[in-house]
């Protein structure tokens, strides 16, 4: 089968054993898989460099999958052969991972697709939508408490307005001025212009400073200044957080695989309460050309390898 993995920071197409399933496992067949940022910092070797994995010769590439389970290991049973899927490549050492033709899987890292998403729709939720589901579990915040999202208009931060107002939280958003319908149509209440002086910005709107922040957009400080004393604020990348002032609880989230969030997450997209965004479709072949796009920035939605 063919796999991506990156040598020397630059991207490559090789042949490797197609894997087979081992006990409580799922092989899929990949229809579809988003390109993150977190695979360019794999690529690269940014993520070893950081101790986060070790350093290799190649490193496997792709967290996010959307395909068809072709087989199944022994001591499966929520899954069978012809069953679409989402799924979660959460292990940075293994040889191959989801942009792939075939990536093996935990049967705890997988869920049903959303009924009627189509695959390039539906590989973007597992990766992003579980780091905003994880962050808003970490800051911990009760129904009807106010929530500073940075990066509003990104892959993580779009689900983050958005899997917070389903849970009953009121949204500051920050993203570039022009994003401000976008955000606005996720749900968010208040909307902050990136550049703005941030703190008195969102202390303007919400007096006292927001229950909690979530920064996806690794602003830092700034954002922890607009979180009132005692309140929670949520990093998204490691070797991120700022300082826990004020007594507020600072934390990283670190996102994992889980089925059960994971079906959680499918079932309202599924009902059209979040909004899968797809900037851009590649063949697995030109998954270099994906790659340097993304590198590029100024996207909204992810780009999408399509084996």
């Amino acid at each position: 089968m063919r796999a991506l993995v990156a040598r020397g920071g630059a991207v490559r197409l090789v042949e490797r054993p197609a894997p087979e399933p081992g006990p409580g496992q799922v092989r899929i067949k990949v229809e579809a898989a988003a390109v993150n940022p977190v695979d360019l910092l794999t690529a690269t070797g940014a993520l070893a460099d950081n101790a986060l994995m070790p350093h290799r010769d190649t490193y496997a590439l792709g967290w996010d999958v959307a395909g068809v389970v072709d087989r199944i290991g022994p001591g499966v049973t929520g899954m069978r052969p012809g069953e679409r899927v989402i799924g979660l490549s959460d292990r940075l050492t293994e040889p191959t991972k989801a942009q792939a033709d075939l990536v093996v899987l935990d049967e705890t890292a997988v869920a049903p697709a959303p009924a009627g998403v189509p695959a390039p729709e539906a590989s973007t939720l597992p990766l992003n939508a579980l780091t905003a589901a994880q962050a808003l579990d970490l800051a911990g915040l009760a129904e009807g408490g106010t929530l500073l999202v940075t990066g509003a208009a990104g892959g993580v931060g779009g689900y983050l307005v958005e899997l917070a107002v389903a849970r009953g939280l009121r949204v500051a958003a920050v993203a570039a001025p022009g994003d401000e319908p976008l955000v606005r149509g996720f749900g968010a209440e208040w909307f902050v212009p990136r550049g703005a002086d941030l703190a008195s910005a969102v202390r303007a709107v919400v007096p006292g400073g927001v229950h909690g922040a979530v920064d996806a957009a690794l602003i830092g400080l700034p954002a922890l200044d607009a979180v009132r004393n005692g309140g929670a604020f949520v990093t998204v990348a490691a070797g991120r957080a700022p300082i826990p002032l004020r007594g507020i609880r600072v934390s990283t989230v670190f996102v994992r695989a889980d089925a059960a969030q994971l079906r959680e997450v499918a079932k309202l997209a599924e009902a059209g309460r979040l909004t899968m965004r797809v900037a851009g479709t590649y063949p697995l072949e030109r998954a270099a050309e994906a790659h340097e796009r993304l590198r590029k920035g100024g996207l909204r939605g992810r780009l999408v390898l399509l084996p």
